[in-house]
Order: structure tokens, then C-alpha cells, then sequence
């Protein structure tokens, strides 16, 4: 029996249409082979995992150079107070980013109880490592007796204080706490060299990428969560910043 003569042509003219479909056929698995997935968008750090990354970031440095002075102290005595000297101002170098770190990070934001503000600024004072002989400090009575029920407040403080120490070459430093109507003002006055370097910070929304400025970003991020205001201003004095806080 013969097949060929009796099949109709229109039945083998689809046979032209192999190789065609057979291209469209391996083009389309080559498309889905190559193909990749979108990226995903990069997530903004949050405030707690740019501290952390901050603190990786700065301290490797200087702990390498304190593990090499300690080293070293055994191996060359003649220079023993001076390899000392520099491994003191290194480890000092440490505790003050590690108080701007612990200002700036994820304590309880309630206080217990209530505090007086008197009292919050003494624990700022003593917490930022500012010579005693380097600020004076005046509050206002009515301000004094202010009832404090949020830590963030003494975060503030210690932060404006430990960036004076850090930054401020040694500069005296005024901070004057006063209340106005409904209204707290913390201002830190002192004469920098640089005082746009200092502003910079606070007009950030994003975290910096180390622990430069941080300590001053976080004043303004703690002020605006508690509902109030930063604002700086220069002067003979050098530069003023004022952080305004409702009070309630």
C-alpha cells in the first residue's frame, strides 16, 4: 500500500513550517536561559545597623594601633612612656566613640519614672567625658525643675557635649538650659574653626556611612521623634546650637 500519492498536499505543505517553528522554538528557551532576576532595590540602613556599621568601620583602625603600641612596649623600653602616652590617647580615642555610639543607640526611650532635668544634665555632663575646666553651664531654675520621662533627651545632651569634646580642639563650651512658655532649650555655644563642617550633620536625613557627624545626626533625629527643633547660629561667641524641645 502506497501512502504518498493518495495524502493531500495541503497535509504536507505544514512541513515547511518545521524549521521555522523550531527556531522560534530554541530562541525562546535561549531568552528564558539568559534571563535574569531583577535586582533587588538596596534597603536604607536603619539608624541601628548604620551605629553598628559605623563602629565596625571606625574602631578597626584604631585598635590596630593600640594592639601594635602594646606590642611594642616590651620591645622597645627606651621609648616606654611614649609609646604609653600614645597608647593612652588611643584608648581614650575609643571611649569617646564608644560614648557617641552608646548616645546615639537603642536605650529605652522612656525614662523610669521622671527625672529633673537638673539631674539629666549632670549625667550628660559626667557622660561625655568633657573636662570640667573646659564647660560651664547655667540653668535656669524654672527649667531645673522640669520633669524629664524620655532618655532620649539625655541622648541629646551627652552627644552635643561629646562632640564638643571630640571635635571642638579644646575650645571652652557654654550650655545654657532654659524654658519658655511651652518650650525647653538646650544651646551649646563654642568657638570652632569649622563651624560648616559641624552644621553639615544636622541636615542630613540618612545616617553617615562612620561615626563622623553621628553623634550630631542623632540630635536631630531624637529631637524631631520628640516632636521639636534644631537650629544653629554664629556669632562673636562661635557657634550656638539650640535644640527646642515642646515641654510635656
Amino acid at each position: 500500500m502506497t501512502l504518498a500519492p493518495d495524502t493531500p498536499r495541503t497535509a504536507r505543505s505544514g512541513s515547511g513550517r518545521l524549521l521555522p517553528d523550531l527556531v522560534r522554538v530554541l530562541r525562546a528557551h535561549v531568552v528564558r536561559a539568559t534571563r535574569r532576576p531583577a535586582p533587588e532595590p538596596e534597603v536604607p540602613p536603619t539608624p541601628e545597623s548604620a551605629l553598628l556599621r559605623a563602629m565596625c568601620h571606625d574602631m578597626k583602625s584604631p585598635l590596630a594601633s593600640l594592639e601594635a603600641l602594646l606590642r611594642s612596649l616590651d620591645r622597645a623600653p627606651a621609648q616606654h612612656d611614649e609609646l604609653l602616652g600614645l597608647a593612652r590617647a588611643q584608648t581614650a580615642h575609643l571611649s569617646s566613640m564608644l560614648r557617641t555610639a552608646d548616645a546615639s543607640g537603642g536605650a529605652a526611650r522612656r525614662a523610669p519614672g521622671g527625672r529633673l532635668l537638673a539631674d539629666v544634665v549632670r549625667a550628660s555632663v559626667a557622660a561625655s567625658g568633657l573636662p570640667s575646666h573646659q564647660l560651664t553651664v547655667g540653668v535656669q531654675d524654672r527649667a531645673a525643675d522640669v520633669s524629664v520621662g524620655d532618655a532620649r533627651v539625655q541622648r541629646i545632651l551627652t552627644n552635643l557635649l561629646e562632640n564638643a569634646h571630640r571635635h571642638g580642639d579644646g575650645a571652652p563650651v557654654l550650655l545654657t538650659i532654659t524654658c519658655r512658655e511651652d518650650r525647653v532649650r538646650l544651646a551649646l555655644t563654642q568657638d570652632v574653626a569649622h563651624p560648616e563642617r559641624i552644621v553639615q550633620y544636622l541636615r542630613h536625613d540618612a545616617p553617615p556611612v562612620d561615626l563622623t557627624g553621628l553623634g550630631l545626626w542623632s540630635v536631630q533625629r531624637h529631637a524631631r521623634d520628640l516632636g521639636g527643633t534644631v537650629v544653629w547660629a554664629t556669632s562673636a561667641a562661635g557657634l550656638t546650637l539650640t535644640v527646642q524641645l515642646p515641654d510635656r
